[in-house]
């Protein structure tokens, strides 16, 4: 009966709508998410949406610290460009600086067959169009095998688990959400490189509501506006 109702709620996520993922965010033009990590604020997430005749630029931000009686231990600050064509998927860049090491990814798309072409410090190659460059406000991840590193373009072979429905308290608000797992299907990785990662969708809009995971510490982004 559990896994009945689990795959229920798996169909009306995804059949709620039935237009473009990218659609179900056009009342959104700009989200943003505090970074905890052992509960401490240590940065922030930000996306801005920027719209103009059916094509969608999505500027991202990120910037974090890590600091001991007064000394930064860790900085990570990275920007980032996501490009879509009438929903369709056309295009990403970013710049990472994580504790003064230089990544980066370019993505276009292959004219031909519509296949990516990934340029990051990690992977250099194709790839193939069904899967997604894993910046996780778009909750057409959790339907994706595989998603792209957004700091270096390694492609991460995925396995995604719906938990199930969660109220989420942040602040005043409570969230009716969707809880999933993700995590590498690849066991050969070494720990440090595989995912394991809990996100919460809000049930009826889709949104990114918040994301943990543990790593040297526990970690979580919580959404602080979306507007």
């Amino acid at each position: 009966m559990k896994k009945l109702l689990v795959s229920i709620g798996l169909i009306l996520f995804f059949t709620l709508e039935s237009n473009s993922h990218v659609d179900h965010y056009k009342k959104y033009n700009y989200l943003e998410y505090e970074l905890f990590r052992n509960n401490q604020l240590i940065g922030y997430h930000k996306y801005s949406f920027l719209r103009n005749n059916g094509n969608l630029k999505i500027e991202n931000e990120v910037n974090f610290k890590i600091t001991k009686l007064g000394i930064d231990l860790y900085h990570y600050y990275a920007t980032g460009e996501e490009y879509y064509n009438n929903g369709v998927f056309s295009g990403f860049n970013s710049k990472t600086n994580q504790n003064k090491k230089e990544k980066y990814v370019k993505i276009k798309i292959d004219p031909n067959d519509k296949n990516l072409i990934i340029d990051g410090s990690s992977y250099k190659g194709k790839a193939d169009k069904d899967i997604i460059i894993g910046t996780w406000w778009n909750h057409e991840i959790v339907q994706k095998k595989a998603q792209i590193s957004a700091v270096s373009g390694r492609i991460i072979e995925q396995k995604v688990e719906f938990i199930g429905k969660e109220d989420i308290k942040i602040g005043d608000k409570i969230y009716k959400t969707l809880r999933f797992n993700f995590s590498s299907s690849d066991p050969s990785l070494s720990k440090d490189k595989k995912l394991n990662t809990d996100i919460w969708y809000e049930e009826n809009t889709f949104l990114w509501v918040k994301a943990a995971f543990d790593k040297t510490g526990y970690w979580e982004y919580r959404l602080k506006d979306a507007k």
